[in-house]
């Protein structure tokens, strides 16, 4: 399966031609590097954790989601994402943040880009964008970002093993080139919340997705991604890709046990149906909503619920697109019985699915290099 983030990595049907600048200069398209023809059978397997430091393919990111809770029992969502594009050694990073907070009925994000010093050290994973930083040691990762008005600092640790998709790990797009991707379908999470108020301590549990490969574009009308982690113990993820014309290329899932086994699942073993849509104010985009999710051989009949309606990125000044990328409850007969993500791309009127090689004006890394 793919994601983005997750399929999002189907930001594979992205077209990571992100853009290259020298500090504080103004973006200039990334040279033009089509995938390199290559036999996804003969690559080499995933392997953990060195695949968590970034690679010298042509596109790859860093995806997480989450959900957090702090003493007095206030919930958030967040999302927290780095982009890279790699064009035979000249390199460019995006990266987008938000913060969901369903009781004060508020959705906020940001976004920034990078080409100085995005990767921070030769080896492991040690990224900055813009002064938003994520890093991988001794088995956990570790995140800060900020927001005009609050700041997150996060741990995240796997509580279960990786879900390796697809068989093997390995996306075959040919012609479009192939990738690799794994996730992090439950993470423990601890950290801190810094605002007005000053700073809170902070739970929760995330979702990670890695995707790294040689592809620029496999999606272009957009894709609908949905993660989910459910109350007895299970988690699930599902990708559908959309060609041109609307119609669905791709459709996959994973269905991952409490005790970590992951299944992959064909598209006729599930099925994801919207009843609803919700109509942006500020960008037109028409999205849908409130999908019932139904996985017969798995006794998986659940009903996903926008926490909030305006969960909307507009992110034409980074990776090009608009998008709605949003915390959900998974909802059954008895009630609530857990929580997830979706992300929906190809929506907004006039906006690429994901296109990495138009960022505009002047950007100031605000990263040094690790000593």
């Amino acid at each position: 399966m793919i994601k983005r983030h997750s399929l999002l990595f189907l930001l594979g049907a992205a077209l990571f031609t992100l853009t290259l600048a020298a500090c504080a200069r103004d973006f200039a398209p990334l040279a033009d590097v089509p995938p390199a023809a290559a036999d996804p059978a003969a690559l080499p397997p995933i392997s953990l954790p060195a695949d968590h430091a970034p690679h010298d393919n042509l596109s790859e990111w860093w995806y997480f989601t989450g959900h957090l809770s702090d003493d007095s029992v206030h919930e958030y969502g967040f999302e927290f994402v780095i982009f890279q594009a790699d064009r035979g050694g000249e390199i460019a990073y995006a990266a987008h943040f938000a913060l969901t907070d369903p009781a004060a009925g508020d959705f906020a994000y940001d976004q920034r880009t990078s080409f100085a010093h995005g990767s921070r050290q030769a080896v492991g994973l040690d990224l900055c964008v813009g002064g938003w930083t994520l890093a991988e040691a001794d088995g956990s990762f570790a995140f800060t970002a900020d927001l005009p008005d609050r700041r997150l600092t996060l741990r995240l640790s796997p509580i279960k093993p990786p879900a390796i998709h697809n068989r093997d790990g390995l996306l075959d797009f040919a012609p479009y080139g192939w990738s690799y991707y794994y996730s992090y379908t439950r993470l423990d999470v601890s950290g801190e919340l810094s605002g007005d108020g000053g700073p809170a301590e902070i739970h929760g549990q995330a979702w990670m997705d890695h995707q790294w490969g040689d592809f620029i574009s496999v999606g272009a009308g957009g894709w609908d991604w949905f993660s989910l982690q459910l109350d007895d113990g299970r988690d699930f993820t599902a990708s559908i890709i959309r060609g041109d014309d609307g119609e669905v290329v791709l459709k996959y899932a994973t269905l991952v046990a409490p005790n970590g086994v992951a299944r992959h699942l064909e598209a006729g073993e599930f099925t994801i149906t919207a009843g609803d849509e919700w109509a942006s104010p500020t960008t037109g985009a028409i999205y849908p909503s409130r999908w019932r999710l139904v996985i017969p051989d798995a006794a998986i009949d659940l009903e996903l619920r926008p926490v909030l309606a305006a969960q909307e990125l507009d992110a034409r000044a980074s990776t090009g697109n608009i998008y709605w990328e949003g915390v959900v409850l998974a909802v059954g007969e008895s009630g609530a019985l857990g929580r997830g993500y979706v992300e929906l791309t190809g929506y907004a009127p006039g906006a690429t699915a994901l296109s990495l090689d138009i960022l505009t004006g002047p950007r100031t890394d605000l990263c040094a290099p690790a000593p």
